[in-house]
């Protein structure tokens, strides 16, 4: 938590090492071994095919996957090994338009005993992290309980409304949202758009964050689509740009990360800036996993996956594309463990290129 090789190839550019961490401040190198300059990714095969605007993905204990689907609002299970694809059921609530719908999934970290899913939508009036309990006893579409309601309140629009969660290494519950087209939300601490969330499972505001009595953990944020922890625990989050910049952040309790001041690289030293950063037809980041001291990044415009070697929260070398236009749009990856990826296209999601059909899921092998 995808036959064939790509060599690596496309522009992107890489902050200096005094810019990689904050504005202003030296990004201090680490005693850790920086991940290899460059890399490699196979297609292992399709693991499934004919998904309808998909988003989420969730591991499951068994090794099965379960996706959502942003405008048809239901999760499905996908056989891992055979690829054979059931909806378990329709989240009630949901209020698909535009960018919004039944968007991020994340399984409880207790699963083994609550069985619960939990998703970030968006309803009529707002986006909203609700667990839905998951029967397998019962038949298929009928498998998901009602949505108890986490957590409500943020904003909503046809665009920017963020969308994926995660649960931590210390249990927490992250949210990526965006300001909903409202630039002035991003730079608005009492406001839940263009941030990312910290919360505990049941919604409230989690230990430790910044702020006291919020679950706001960082702001200045356009669009928050992607969270991944590297093996010391430390935040990454991907974020589209406007016109300019697209980029990938490293994550510090109550930072500000620009927008709308900035976008891209700045020379505000109480700005946070990116450890690499794109031009949007490059990128459009959505999800992000962290394998082996690398982050990859799955670019929706940029129809190619971003390989970013780390060396401590730095880039320790510039990015590498793979599968530059081969798979169309690329919404969502994660590990599958043992130098694995699962990859989900996303054709499908009023933006792409209609000829290449419904979306699938595939397994890669990275390094």
């Amino acid at each position: 938590m995808a036959a064939g090789c790509s060599s690596g190839g496309g522009k992107s550019l890489l902050p200096t090492p005094t810019a990689a961490a904050s504005g202003g401040a030296t990004a201090s190198r680490s005693a850790e071994s920086a991940a290899p300059a460059k890399g490699s990714v196979q297609v292992l095969r399709t693991v499934a095919e004919g998904l309808k605007s998909p988003w989420g993905l969730a591991a499951l204990p068994g090794g099965d996957l379960l996706v959502s689907s942003r405008d048809e609002a239901t999760i499905s299970r996908i056989d891992a090994k055979t690829g054979r694809t059931t909806v378990l059921g329709t989240v009630s609530g949901v209020s698909p338009a535009g960018e919004g719908g039944l968007l991020g999934i994340a399984l409880s970290p207790g699963y083994a005993s609550d069985h619960m899913i939990y998703a970030y939508f968006t309803s009529a009036s707002d986006n909203r992290v609700v667990r839905v309990r998951y029967d397998e006893r019962k038949p298929a579409g009928e498998r998901l309980g009602a949505p108890d309601t986490v957590f409500k309140g943020i904003p909503k629009g046809t665009i920017h409304n963020g969308g994926r969660i995660a649960f931590g290494p210390d249990g927490m519950l992250y949210a990526g949202t965006g300001e909903s087209g409202k630039r002035g939300l991003a730079q608005d601490r009492s406001s839940l758009g263009g941030k990312i969330l910290r919360m505990t499972p049941d919604g409230e505001p989690a230990p430790g964050n910044p702020f006291p009595g919020s679950v706001v953990y960082s702001y200045g944020h356009r669009n928050v689509q992607g969270l991944a922890w590297d093996r010391h625990q430390r935040l990454f989050a991907s974020e589209f740009g406007q016109d300019t910049w697209d980029e990938l952040n490293a994550i510090t309790p109550g930072g500000n990360y620009g927008w709308p001041k900035a976008e891209g690289r700045s020379s505000d030293a109480g700005l946070r800036n990116p450890v690499a950063q794109w031009h949007t037809d490059e990128a459009s980041p959505s999800g992000i996993a962290c394998v082996d001291g690398v982050i990859w990044m799955a670019g929706l415009r940029g129809k190619r996956l971003w390989r970013v070697p780390l060396d401590g929260v730095a880039a320790s070398a510039a990015p590498q594309a793979f599968l530059t236009g081969a798979y169309g749009r690329l919404r969502t990856v994660a590990p599958a463990g043992a130098g694995r990826l699962w990859l989900v296209t996303s054709d499908t999601d009023g933006r792409g290129d209609p000829k290449k059909g419904d979306d699938r899921v595939l397994e890669l092998r990275v390094r």
